[in-house]
C-alpha cells in the first residue's frame, strides 16, 4: 500500500522585482517557478543554511579584519614617516637670519608646489612607501632565514 504525499499549495506575495528574477531564473534552468521556490524555501529552512550563513559572515568579517589591519599599518607608517621627517628637519635646519628668512619664505610657495606635484606623481605612478616596507610577518620570516 503505497501512499503518495500530496503537496500543499501556498499563496505568496512577491515583490515585482523578485518575481521577475524568479521567473528569469526558472526559465534559464528550464524548471518551474514552483520547484525553484520550493528548493529555495527548503534551503532557507535547512539547519545547514544557518551554518552556511554563519560561515559566509565569518569569512566577510575576516576579510574586513585584514583590511582594517592593513589600514592601521598604513596609517601608522604615515604617522611615523611624518614624525621622523619633522624631527630630522627640526634638528638639522638652523634658524636663518632675518633677511635670509624673508627670502626663504618667498621661495616656500614654489617649493611646496613642487612637493605636492612630486607627491601626486608618486601616488599615481608608485611604488608606494607602504609597498617598500615589509609586512611584520615577512620581516620575521627574513630574520629567521625562512624567506626566499
Amino acid at each position: 500500500m503505497s501512499t503518495s504525499k500530496k503537496k500543499s499549495a501556498v499563496s505568496v506575495y512577491l515583490d515585482p522585482d523578485v518575481m521577475k528574477r524568479l521567473s528569469a531564473y526558472a526559465a534559464r534552468r528550464e524548471q518551474s517557478m514552483s520547484l525553484i521556490a520550493e528548493a529555495a524555501i527548503a534551503s532557507f529552512l535547512s539547519p545547514d543554511a544557518d551554518e552556511r550563513r554563519e560561515a559566509a559572515i565569518a569569512k566577510r568579517l575576516d576579510q574586513q579584519d585584514r583590511r582594517l589591519a592593513r589600514l592601521e599599518r598604513d596609517v601608522g607608517i604615515a604617522v611615523e614617516t611624518l614624525a621622523l621627517f619633522i624631527r630630522f628637519w627640526l634638528t638639522t635646519t638652523p634658524p636663518l637670519p632675518e633677511p635670509a628668512a624673508q627670502a626663504a619664505r618667498a621661495k616656500a610657495g614654489a617649493r611646496y608646489d613642487n612637493f605636492v606635484a612630486a607627491l601626486g606623481r608618486r601616488l599615481n605612478e608608485g611604488p608606494k612607501l607602504r609597498q617598500e616596507i615589509p609586512e611584520e610577518g615577512e620581516e620575521f620570516a627574513r630574520s629567521r632565514g625562512d624567506a626566499e
